[in-house]
Parts: structure tokens; sequence; C-alpha cells
């Protein structure tokens, strides 16, 4: 599966194809890696030339790229950008006419398609698969591939299917490219897309230019009112992130010029506003977490959250979209800590056993494999339920998929009422984890350190001195540590008695923050850690 074209060769179409005067840091190893055959796990930030990564060695590959997308609005403007500069490319979503189908089909089919965009629920559908399949892709790409892990902020049922649909694809090397994943979610993009030794190449997640700004709240009012002046003290365009539905009508009403976004308006409604505010006719945006994945609009000059949201992972993904033209933006978090209560309300329930002890059984008692839509028909449950269960009974090994996307058994598979009880045992650790970093949240709005070191070390990356532009620096509360204090390096992977493996993520004064595998996030008092021996070093975790 690897191509022929050496450092030179990728310049030589970085320039000619796509304008480049350049290649950026981790690009070209990147690229030369896609080139050698080798499965890719690319973190940059946005704006850093992700696409590139596989657009421009797909140029000296034979055959078509498959590549996942998980917006149309996403897909279309990939598409938009390529035929304008290499040609042919086409995507295959459920927008289209028949005979737009039958066009892009018959390109693809032709030779005609060098890249092919479709969301995962396409992939996944039996007919498509095999004309790509029939096809040879030579690389299988996944966008935005956060969505593959259950702890992303973005987490899409629908992306844990793609290490099956890779399968049935012929195994094609795989691109995973994101702009934000901390080391929980990058192991589960690896796992979940079954990556063979793949280069996991991470790139700053820095964004230097965005000013840093919590402000905390002692009542509702007063977080509305802040909010309200956030706004009306910036002249560009802004987005403001709030936790509810009705939290976004009611703002967008409020601001003059406002318009809201969410799930539950209607489709085109929601294309009008994306396309509005991409255009420049609309300033201000109130939004849900629904908005903003794939939106690449460079002039944002602030991020207001009116709330806090459900983890650092999310927050981040959020900031990140102002001031993508690298000049000065804003970010301001509104914190009330009583908003911390409503985040857990709506996190995810613990699975019930009952559900996944019929699901399990429902496909074992079936002669064969089971489609699952014809699961979903007999067990009278929803697609969103039944993708739910499925998703835990695979991680427990109780189903898996076939070469067709079928359910089926394992041979060493637990029986149904064993397999049910560990399904909810991973559920209530799921829950675990995402509590814990919704726990991180609350200390990153609390602490008194330099906001922009805190949330670069959850993500695994040390900045050695305070930034100078985040409040905390402003106020002179943020210092420099000594890594003398440190007894563990930061990435290096410990261990607790009572939470097993684990890795050290941050150092904030007399606390050491250590991701673990099992209990997610928990901030140790390094006096205890060194009395009590709560940690053990057990190497080096990936840095």
């Amino acid at each position: 599966m690897t191509g022929r074209g050496t450092a030179r060769d990728l310049l030589r179409v970085a320039r000619d194809a796509f304008g480049f005067e350049a290649l950026r840091p981790g690009q070209e190893e990147a690229m030369r890696a896609v080139l050698a055959g080798r499965d890719v796990l690319t973190v940059m930030p946005t704006g850093a030339g992700k696409s590139a990564v596989y657009q421009v060695p797909a140029m000296l590959l034979d055959g078509p790229v498959v590549v996942v997308s998980p917006l149309i609005a996403l897909q279309r403007d990939q598409v938009d950008g390529l035929l304008e500069d290499v040609g042919g490319a086409v995507m295959l979503n459920s927008t289209l006419s028949a005979q737009a189908w039958r066009q892009a089909r018959a390109d693809l089919r032709g030779g005609r398609a060098r890249f092919v965009f479709l969301a995962p629920e396409q992939l996944g559908r039996e007919d498509v698969a095999a004309e790509l399949a029939a096809a040879g892709p030579r690389l299988l790409v996944v966008d935005e591939a956060h969505c593959v892990s259950s702890w992303g902020h973005d987490f899409r049922p629908q992306y844990l299917r793609l290490g099956a649909a890779r399968a049935r694809l012929g195994n094609p090397p795989v691109i995973a490219l994101t702009a934000t994943a901390s080391p929980q979610v990058r192991a589960e993009i690896v796992e979940h897309l079954r990556m063979d030794d793949p280069l996991v190449l991470v790139e700053g997640f820095d964004r230097p230019e965005i000013d840093l700004r919590v402000v905390r709240c002692t009542d509702a009012g007063t977080q509305r009112q802040g909010v309200l002046d956030a706004v009306a003290a910036q002249d560009g365009a802004v987005l403001v992130y709030v936790a509810t539905r009705a939290d976004a009508e009611e703002f967008a009403g409020l601001i003059p010029g406002a318009d809201h976004y969410h799930a539950g308006r209607r489709r085109a409604d929601r294309d009008d506003v994306q396309r509005r505010f991409l255009d420049g006719d609309l300033r201000v945006v109130v939004a849900t977490s629904a908005f903003g994945m794939g939106i690449d609009k460079p002039d944002v000059r602030a991020v207001v959250h009116a709330a806090v949201p459900d983890s650092p992972d999310s927050y981040y993904q959020e900031v990140g979209r102002a001031g993508r033209d690298g000049s000065p933006a804003v970010a301001t978090l509104f914190y009330r800590p009583e908003d911390l209560g409503l985040r857990t309300f709506f996190s995810a329930a613990v699975a019930k056993e009952e559900p996944l002890r019929r699901t399990a059984a429902a496909v074992r008692a079936h002669d064969g494999p089971v489609d699952p839509a014809d699961l979903r028909r007999k067990l009278d449950v929803s697609a969103t339920r039944l993708a739910g269960s499925v998703n835990l009974l695979a991680e427990v090994g109780a189903l898996t998929e076939d070469d067709r996307g079928r359910l089926v058994v394992p041979d060493d598979a637990p029986a149904p009422a064993r397999a049910a009880q560990a399904g909810v045992e991973v559920s209530q650790r799921q829950r675990t984890v995402e509590r814990s970093r919704l726990e991180m949240v609350r200390s990153f709005c609390e602490t008194t350190a330099c906001r922009r070191q805190f949330l670069l070390g959850y993500f695994g990356e040390t900045l050695a001195d305070p930034c100078g532009n985040c409040d905390t620096c402003r106020a002179g509360t943020a210092q420099a540590r000594s890594g003398g204090e440190e007894p563990f390096a930061v990435g290096s992977a410990v261990e607790h008695p009572e939470w097993g493996a684990g890795q050290v993520m941050h150092y904030e004064d007399d606390r050491v923050t250590v991701l673990f595998e099992q209990a997610g996030y928990r901030t140790l008092a390094l006096d205890l850690v060194r009395e009590q021996e709560l940690l053990r070093d057990v190497g080096t975790g990936e840095r």
C-alpha cells in the first residue's frame, strides 16, 4: 500500500497543486509516514494544515482516498476546495439527489474521483462500502477523529463502527486527524480504528493569541449581565456557548442582531445561521455545543461561555474557534459553582443490565449474523438506544461485527447475563471519568495559577513559564514552578494502589494531577504522595 515519493516530491506537490510555499512543522513527517503505508494519528491546532497531511501524499498514490467527515457542511467545504485545486473530489451523503448519487458513483468507478467524502453513517451502508472496496482505496482518512472516543467531547457512536468499516475496505492505512485530544482520547482513537503501530504526532496545543479569562459570579442575574456586557464590548464576530436550548433562545433574544443554533431547530434554519455567520452577515451566534465543529471562520474575536462546559476538552475545542487568523482574541467563561450540578445532572446515566442482557440474548438466539436494523425492530428500541447497548457489549467482547457490518457473537463471548454485568461496569467507569473531567473544569475555573499552563497540562503538554495572557497572570497570582519539586516527570507512567495505572499530567503548587485509566483525572497532594508513597513510577508514558 506504499506510494513512491520523497520529501522533494511532497514539497513539489504541495507547491504546484496547493500553493504552499513550505511545509509546516510536523507535516512532512506525517506525510512521509503516509507514503510509507503507516497508520498516522495527527493532533494539530486548527489552521496548522491537518488536511494537507493526507491531501498532498494522495497526489502521489494510485487510487481513491476515502475521507470520513462528520458534517455535510464540512464535506462540502473540503470538496469545493479540492475541486478548485486538484479536481476529482465527490461527496456521498443524504442531501444528494438520485442523479448526483449516480454521477458520484460513476466518477468513483471510472477513476475520476481521487477523494471521496462521506459521513460514518454512509460508510456503514453495505452497498456504499462494497462499492468503495471495489475501487481499492489507498487511504482511509478520519477527520474530527476525537468523535471516535467515548471520552471525547463530540462523541458519535457511529464512529465506533469505523474499525470494522476499515476491514470491509480492505484495511487501507488510516489517517486520523483532530485538533484536540487528551492522552486518553488518543489511546481510544488508536484502539477503535484498529491502528497498527501508528505514528502519533502531537503538535503544540497552545493558542497564545487567545486571552483566557474566568469571571466568578455569585448569582444568575450577575452571570447573565456579564455575558451581555462581554458580547457588547466586542466589535467583531462572537460565539456564545450555553448549556441548554432554552438558554440559547433566551440569550439570542437579549443580544441585538444575534441568532441561536441548537439541534432542536430545523436543519434549514441551522444551515441558514451557519451560512450567515460564515459570510459575515451575522455577528453573534448563541449556541449549544452542537455548533462549531468544522466551522472555519478566521475572524472570530471572542468566545463567551455563559456557563461551564462539560469538560476541558469541550472548552478548549470551543475557545479554539477564536482568533484563527492569528490576531488577538478573548475567551471569557462566566462561572457559577452551581452550574456544575446542572452539568452533572446532564451527564450520561449508567446503563441498565436488562436492556444489555436482552440485546446480547437476541443476537445469540439469532440464526447467524443479524442486521442492526432487524435487531432494532425486534427489540422495539430506538437506533440511539440500540447503539449504546451494542457499543458496551462490543467493549466487553459479547458482540462483534462481520465484514458486512452485521452483529455476531464471538466464540469466547460471555453469556448474556455476565455480558450485561460487565457492560454496566464499563458504563460506571465511563461516568466516573466523565465526572472527573467536570471536576477538572472546576479546578480550571478556581485556579490562581496560570490558566494556560493548567489547560496545556491537562492535554499532557508543559509550558515552562506563565503565559502572561490570562487573567491570573495579569492579577499576579500565577508563578512559575520549580521542576526540582516534581517527584515524577510530566508524561511518566505511574501506578496508584487503588486507582491503578495512570499518567502524570500536570503540577500546580503543592498538587499533582494524574489521568488514571479507570478512575479518570485525580488531583493529589504532593505531601501525601510522598509520605504514603501513593504513586509508583512504572515507566514513561506517551509524550
